[in-house]
């Protein structure tokens, strides 16, 4: 089993940041423009995953609570200004923006106390990135978007038939977010569903409702946001979430999770035929190519360490050309063994807790698994050893690296989210592409080669909703990201992701033969 780098005490510990981030945290949810507990009084706790210790609680909507919600947004909705009223709505996002950068470093602080994210994943994706342009990039393209498109041609009797597209928003939207980016996806989540015109019922993760709380105090007591456009709801009960499959107030739902998840609510919308957008899971490659560098090998392995491998895009399965096999398993071992794990606060730590004890046990289940059909564990394995005693009952799991297995193997083709890689190898570009390919999922996947021809050649071979080559990165709001198959329908992000938001309606009249087409 892998040890942890330190096993002395620090002098800044996560129990030192998780008091300061209980202290300033909001348990109240955000119902029609009110911070509120839950009708009941009812509450649930927030556990540090770091150090297994209670955090603090949080308001735990019942059945009554997300009634209301639902009917605020449903409301907000339909009786006010916000779907059509754009300036009041780049005017508010302004707002929000300005808000959260006010309790930037507030946040930064609960993201790892909550999330267990390591302080070097807050200066990227966890929270730096979609900060700068979540909500900035879909204010600004509300304002130039096309929202009506004039179409001219048919008609009958010498009279024209002028045809005018509009968008419009969708309506009520029900945006229920995970636990290991919450933030990033809240904000790529809030931006362009309320640049668009739509109002919200946000359900953030049960481990990790702080900071969604939190955007519910900003947006009360800092923007013009009208009561009931953004309503944020936690709770831990699946049937008090699942109202919002079943409600036929609710127009869309926007889902980030598992796809045994997304699954189940486009079942449960099927009904009042909801509009879905579920970014779900994955099982990507990272493909070493015979003539890639060596530094490749290396990166692209570690990089499924990043925040305990948390990720759905991280690519789970290396595929390297035969002729560099031994060296890739040689190396990627020995960079496993030297992750640094540990308490997320310290700035070096790239290998922090999984969010739960639950999902510790889900991925140990995943390994133990693997080593009875008959991989082997070149590195880790098990639970880290030699934590500290501050992180003695923290959910940690050892970086994983497993060989010996085929694509067919279950931890292949099964998405494990966490830190473990199931390294196997190829004969052939084509051989490459077809094992990225037999999978369930199409996420993401990367390739390197010192050939970029080569590369973008086999990017695009891959069925995949995205993907990098040589070390590109497709990560921004302004990039759409999705999966095909199994990980997901539609689009977040970019202009793909802001229409995901919108209706089209056509609207036909007949005019003069020789008339200006009105002003829109």
């Amino acid at each position: 089993m892998s040890s942890a780098r330190n096993p002395e005490e620090p002098t800044e510990t996560s129990i030192d940041v998780g008091q300061r981030a209980a202290g300033r945290a909001e348990s109240r949810m955000l119902i029609d423009g009110e911070l509120v507990s839950s009708a009941s009084g009812a509450q649930f706790d927030n556990l540090s995953p770091a150090t297994g210790r209670l955090l603090g609680s949080t308001a735990a909507a019942e059945a009554e609570d997300m009634d209301r919600a639902i009917a605020a947004a449903r409301r907000a909705f339909d009786e006010t200004d916000w779907a059509t009223n754009r300036h009041l709505r780049a005017r508010c996002l302004d707002q929000l923006q300005f808000a959260i950068e006010a309790e930037q470093e507030e946040l930064r602080e609960e993201l790892i106390a909550e999330v267990g994210a390591p302080v070097m994943t807050t200066r990227s994706a966890q929270l730096d990135w979609p900060l700068a342009d979540g909500l900035r990039y879909p204010a600004r393209l509300m304002l130039d978007f096309g929202w009506e498109r004039t179409l001219d041609g048919g008609g009958l009797f010498g009279e024209r038939n002028v045809r005018t597209v509009i968008k419009e928003p969708v309506g009520v939207v029900a945006a229920i977010t995970p636990s290991n980016f919450p933030i990033e996806v809240i904000l790529n989540k809030l931006g362009p569903a309320l640049a668009t015109g739509n109002t919200l019922v946000l359900k953030p993760d049960p481990n990790t409702p702080w900071n969604a709380t939190r955007l519910g105090r900003l947006i009360a007591e800092h923007t013009d946001i009208p009561p009931g456009v953004v309503n944020v709801v936690p709770t831990p009960s699946n049937d008090v979430a699942g109202l919002l499959g079943t409600d036929p107030r609710v127009d869309m739902v926007s889902f980030t999770g598992s796809t045994d998840v997304g699954k189940r609510l486009m079942r449960q919308g099927a009904d009042t035929m909801k509009r879905m957008f579920l970014e779900l899971g994955g099982k990507s490659v990272s493909i070493v190519l015979d003539d890639a560098p060596p530094a490749a090998i290396v990166g692209s392995a570690v990089g499924v360490c990043v925040h305990a491998g948390q990720a759905c895009a991280a690519t789970t399965r290396m595929l390297v050309h035969r002729s560099r096999y031994d060296e890739a398993v040689a190396t990627v071992t020995a960079a496993y063994q030297g992750v640094p794990v540990g308490d997320p606060v310290q700035p070096d730590t790239l290998v922090g807790p999984v969010i739960s004890a639950a999902q510790k046990k889900r991925v140990l289940d995943a390994i133990e698994q693997a080593r009875a059909d008959g991989a082997e564990i070149a590195a880790g394995g098990g639970p880290v050893a030699n934590l500290p005693d501050h992180l003695a009952d923290g959910h940690y799991v050892a970086p994983t690296v497993i060989v010996g297995v085929g694509n067919d193997a279950a931890i292949a083709q099964q998405e494990v989210f966490g830190p473990v890689l199931v390294v196997m190898s190829f004969d052939d570009d084509d051989e490459a592409v077809r094992i990225a390919n037999d999978s369930a999922y199409g996420l993401a996947g990367a390739v390197s080669s010192r050939s970029l021809e080569r590369g973008m050649g086999i990017a695009r071979r891959i069925r995949t909703g995205s993907f990098g080559v040589n070390g590109g990165m497709f990560y921004g709001a302004d990039a759409p990201f999705g999966g095909f198959k199994s990980s997901g329908v539609g689009r977040q992000c970019g202009v793909e992701g802001f229409e995901q938001y919108l209706e089209s309606k056509t609207v036909a009249y007949r005019a003069p033969k020789n008339s200006a087409t009105p002003p829109r």
